[in-house]
């Protein structure tokens, strides 16, 4: 009857501990993972890019106080293995002290950069390649371009290529930062690393 309890006692306390290291062990094993695991890629094809870039257009800028400009009609490229993109924007200039505006188109080109605050993927170094107006003499032409070039910037810093989901920078309970992006023609190519 004592080896009895004395058995009963000892299983009913191995339980009790086997309670307490499950998730222990579950917590050691989770943690490995991070070392463990390496890097990985996630490919974001252009057309889910384009996706995400028509929901944030039209946009409305006023420039020195003289034009409204409003840009709409985004088509993203991706011109080469550069880590760079194209993105070509209907665009209607209207001074503001007169009743005519002009129509045309306005290419944009930049480098792509990580925003690790927003977890996005902004255009940055943004320069315009192309800005052509329809029945616009070629200074005046001139003259928008520049001013474009000092605003381009500026028009699509809060514009973001691409945005980062939650569960794409979670993978087998380890969080993931993003640290590099490579281009292909048809899609970002997107590093992410466990966070140490």
């Amino acid at each position: 009857m004592t080896l009895n309890l004395s058995l009963n006692l000892s299983y009913s306390a191995l339980r009790r501990g086997a309670g307490l290291a499950v998730p222990l062990i579950a917590a050691v094993l989770l943690s490995s993972c991070a070392s463990i695991i390496g890097p990985r890629q996630i490919e974001v094809p252009l057309a889910k890019l384009q996706q995400n870039l028509d929901k944030r257009f039209p946009q409305h800028h006023r420039v020195l106080a003289v034009f409204e400009l409003e840009l709409s009609h985004p088509a993203l490229t991706i011109p080469g293995n550069n880590d760079r993109v194209a993105l070509a924007l209907d665009t209607s200039v209207t001074p503001l002290l007169a009743r005519q505006s002009w129509n045309g188109v306005m290419g944009i080109s930049g480098r792509l950069q990580i925003d690790l605050q927003r977890n996005a993927v902004f255009l940055a170094d943004a320069r315009i390649d192309r800005f052509a107006f329809d029945g616009l003499d070629e200074g005046r032409q001139r003259q928008i371009t520049g001013v474009g070039n000092l605003l381009s910037d500026k028009m699509l810093k809060d514009v973001p290529v691409y945005s980062f989901k939650p569960d794409e920078l979670r993978y087998a309970g380890v969080q993931f930062v993003p640290t590099r992006i490579a281009t292909t023609p048809t899609a970002l190519v997107l590093t992410l690393e466990p966070v140490k």
